[in-house]
């Protein structure tokens, strides 16, 4: 995962990301990556095996 942080707190998961991290550019060029799972990921400490898959990103200017 990239900039991406979960956590499990009383059966709620919590999604933590730095909104000024900045990562790669799209193959476009239109975009930037801001954090992602980088495809469909176990989250640890979930019941039954949850999968996160994220993809935030901003405009590239």
């Amino acid at each position: 995962m990239e900039n991406v942080h979960c956590e499990v707190k009383d059966n709620k998961l919590i999604i933590t990301i730095d909104l000024g991290h900045r990562g790669a550019v799209s193959s476009s060029g239109k975009t930037v990556r801001v954090a992602s799972t980088l495809g469909n990921q176990y989250v640890p400490g979930t019941p039954d095996g949850f999968k996160l898959g994220l993809n935030a990103y901003v405009p590239n200017r």
